[in-house]
This record gives C-alpha cells, structure tokens and sequence, in this order.
C-alpha cells in the first residue's frame, strides 16, 4: 500500500477473496459483475436522489414542523454540506482502511439518519439527521466508485460501468424531483427519508455477498490528522459560505470571513499535503492527465445543472402553479433523455473519445438551459418547458458520461478512492456555487422588478429567466474547460 493517511501493520497481507482487477475484462459479462455493477448503481442512486428529493416537500416540511425561512434551508443544504466537507476523507478512507468496510459503515449510517429523520418531531431532529445523511453519503458514493473502477477492466467493460454509473447519477437528480412529489402528495412528506430504507436493506446484505473483503489493518501511527483538519474544515467552511451568501449577502463581514478562512483553510491543506510524509491527499495524482481538468468541468457544469432544476421548480410550483405530484412528474422526460444519452455516450467513447463528449454535450446543455431561459409568466409545459429539458437532457447524459471516464482514467487503483471523492467533491462545490451565484442573480432582478411596480409572478419569473440565462453560459463555459480533458478512448488516452 502506498504512503496515505493511515500507517498499516501489515500492508502486504492479500484480501481475504480475491477481487476483479483491471486485467479482468470480461467481469461484466458474468451474473456476479452484473450484480456488481447494479449493487453500486444502487448506492450511487441513494446518495444523488436525497440531493434533490426533499426539494418539493419543502413547503409541507415547514408546515409540519413550524420552521422559519432560514431553518427550513437547513432540510436540503445541511446534506449538501456534510456531504460535499467530507468527501475528500471518506474516499481516502476508503483507499486505506478498506473500501466495502467503508461503504457498510455509510450505508449503516445514511439508514439510521433516514429512520431519525422520518420519525423526526422537531426541526432540531431533522437537520441533525440530514447532515448525518451526508456523512454516511460521504462514505458510500467515494467507495463504490472506486470499487467500480478496480473491479472493471479498461476498455469496454469500464466504459460501460462507467456509463452506467454516470447513468444513474443524471436520472437520480431527476427522479429525485418526482418521487418527491409523489410521496409528498400521497402517505406524506415523511415518506421521503422513509424511501432509503428498503433500499439500504436489498444493499447491506448483499455487500459482503458480492465484494471481496478488502480492508487493511492500519493505526493511527502517521495519520494525518492536521490535514484532516484542514480540508474538512476547509470545505466545510465553503460550502456554508456559498449556501449562505444569497441570504447574508455577498458583502456582508460574515460572508467575507468565512470565505477568506475557507481559502486559507484549503490553501494551508495543500502546503501541508505537499510537505507531510503520509498525506490525506497526495498531490501527485495531479499528475494523471486531464484529471484536474475533468474536475474543474465537472465543477462548472454541475453549476449550471444543479440550479436549472431548482429554480425550474420553484417556477412550475410557485408561478404555473403545478400541485407537488405534477411539479415532479415535469422532470420526467429528462430521466428518458439521460437515458438514451448515456446509452448512445457509451459506444461514441470508444470511438471519439471523451473529449468530444464533454465539449459537445455542455454546449447542447448549454442551448437546453437557454431555451428554459425565455420561459414566460404565462407559460406552458408543452410550448415552455419539454422542448428545454429534452435538449438538457441529452447534454446532461454526455457530460456525466464523459466526465467519470475521463476522471477516473489513469488512475492508480490505490488511489481509485481519493479520485472518485475528489469528482464528487467538484459536483457538490460546482452545485454549491451555482446555487450561491445564480440566487443572487435571481434575487436581485426580482428585488428591482418588485421595486419598479410589477405583478410578483413576473417579477419572479423574470429572475428565474435571468438566473437560468448565467446558468446557460456556465455551462458553455464548461465546453471550454472541456477542451484540457484528456481524451481516453478505454485503454488509449490522447
């Protein structure tokens, strides 16, 4: 085992089964590399879904449990932070002390948040629940991705799984949307922590079923505890800053501090990391082509993406008026668009690469946001919306295709964790910012509509417009970042 954040006792002891390495390609052509891979989608799907499912029973949730305005942003964001602070070390937890091993502990985890937050009576409970959601989700998507990565051969059967993953990961965010309306509208908005549940109980038992026992005996002998510190504290510190800053104001002294700590927090990680023996983060895996470029990509995008669906909500339900069931049901057709175009996405890697994938799905992402950017106070779904999301979908499906691929190319398998939370970690602080950004943006075209005279609904929309426009033009501007990815073709990379 190479040098990391814990020092082992006996790192060259093998697993105790033996596991797919990268030389086995035909592992998913079997019925256990099938399970495989549907096991770890399944996980993915957990972790991305409980980003976006809570959104519509937002209004119920504050109804239910008497919570002000800036209590009730706690509900999503408080997952969003856990989840995007501690990422960097579940994912290089996973790489050290052994990834099944992490991603049980998760899993166990992110099913008792879920129990406590659906049974939760006060709105202390369920806050404290999804942050502890973002903590178990932390510690599972970083260790089956890596799982999925050295379990899949390069070539075919990577970029299938890879495809599949990516897959899963697009259709969540939208399907996410749905069953929140569903359940909000039908047993309840408590049903959306309740959901994870089942789910948790088909995975747990079949983790130690179909993967190898990987876990390392290490000890806290050279654990890098300062850098722990520093990058948790770090990312933690930026994502409140962002989630916060529409609300407090981008100038506010609060703000300001906690940014410029989160900076120095972050930049001090990186001298630490670059000087200590055993880092949290060794910064050579900055050396694997294209993969700072993917992540700075996949930053981007997911900044645009990320906001589309949540100011597209806000405007189905509070100026189309649409009832929970309906606002969730309109993000259908994007679930069959990212399907078809993570299907198509795997067959053109091996021939383009990814490269091509990436710059031309943000660009028609790109148009897709721009078209939802004209929406009208009095618009229709048919005539407003569908033609939007279609085109968004496809380049939603190209892009988180492209990305996991290029992301994960070249990857050492010793590093495959720290790799697959360093990606996760660019989504969350790409969604962070967007959000952050795009608010403001929304907030003061209303702000100065409202104060001109005009109806709420269309100083509303014309905030949403002005929002889902920037969103468009980071997205175009992740075509451009697009352009340093490596190119990997399965096994070639250009």
């Amino acid at each position: 085992m190479s040098t990391g954040t814990f020092a082992s006792t006996d790192s060259t002891d093998p697993p105790k089964s033996a596991a797919p390495t990268e030389s086995d390609a035909s592992f998913l052509t079997t019925a256990r590399g099938k399970l495989t891979l549907v096991l770890l989608c399944a996980v993915a799907f957990l972790d991305f879904v409980d980003a976006s499912i809570v959104n519509i029973a937002l209004p119920a949730i504050q109804r239910d449990l008497d919570l002000s305005n800036q209590g009730l942003q706690w509900v999503p964001s408080g997952y969003l932070l856990t989840y995007g602070g501690l990422m960097l070390l579940g994912g290089r937890a996973a790489d050290l002390i052994g990834r099944r091993r992490v991603l049980t502990g998760g899993t166990l985890v992110f099913a008792a948040s879920s129990l406590i937050g659906g049974l939760a009576q006060s709105s202390e409970v369920l806050i404290g629940a999804r942050l502890a959601q973002g903590v178990g989700a932390s510690m599972m998507l970083p260790a089956a991705l890596s799982i999925l990565t050295t379990s899949f051969g390069t070539g075919p059967d990577r970029n299938k799984a890879l495809g599949a993953w990516a897959g899963t990961g697009a259709l969540a965010s939208a399907v996410g949307v749905f069953l929140g309306g569903v359940l909000t509208e039908g047993p309840g908005w408590r049903w959306v922590m309740f959901v994870n549940l089942p789910v948790c109980a088909l995975v747990l038992p079949l983790i130690p079923r179909l993967l190898p026992d990987d876990k390392r005996r290490a000890s806290v002998r050279g654990f890098d505890f300062l850098g722990t510190a520093l990058a948790t504290g770090g990312l933690v510190l930026l994502v409140h800053g962002l989630v916060k800053a529409p609300d407090q104001g981008w100038s506010s002294t609060r703000t300001v501090v906690e940014l410029g700590v989160a900076a120095c927090l972050l930049l001090a990680f990186v001298v630490n990391e670059a000087v200590i023996g055993n880092p949290l983060m060794p910064l050579g895996i900055f050396r694997v082509k294209g993969l700072a470029a993917a992540n700075v990509t996949q930053l981007v995008a997911m900044s645009g993406f990320i906001a589309m669906f949540f100011f597209i909500t806000l405007y189905v339900q509070g100026v189309m008026g649409y009832s929970e069931i309906k606002a969730g049901s309109a993000f259908l057709p994007v679930t069959v668009g990212v399907g078809i175009a993570a299907g198509m996405a795997q067959p053109l890697l091996a021939r383009v690469g990814t490269r091509p994938l990436i710059v031309v799905g943000s660009l028609i992402a790109s148009a897709g946001v721009w078209l939802l950017s004209r929406i009208p106070v009095d618009g229709t779904y048919l005539g407003d919306l569908l033609p939007g999301l279609v085109v968004m979908s496809f380049g939603l499906g190209f892009v988180f295709v492209g990305v996991a691929t290029a992301a994960n190319a070249g990857v050492p398998a010793e590093q495959a964790g720290l790799a697959a939370a360093l990606m996760n970690t660019a989504q969350q602080l790409g969604g962070a910012f967007g959000l952050a950004i795009l608010s403001a943006v929304a907030t003061a075209e209303t702000t100065h509509r409202l104060a001109a005279g005009d109806a709420a609904a269309s100083a509303y929309t014309d905030g949403y417009q002005k929002a889902l426009l920037v969103g468009a033009f980071l997205l175009a501007g992740a075509a451009v970042v697009g352009l340093f990815v490596a190119n990997t073709r399965g096994e070639e990379t250009t």
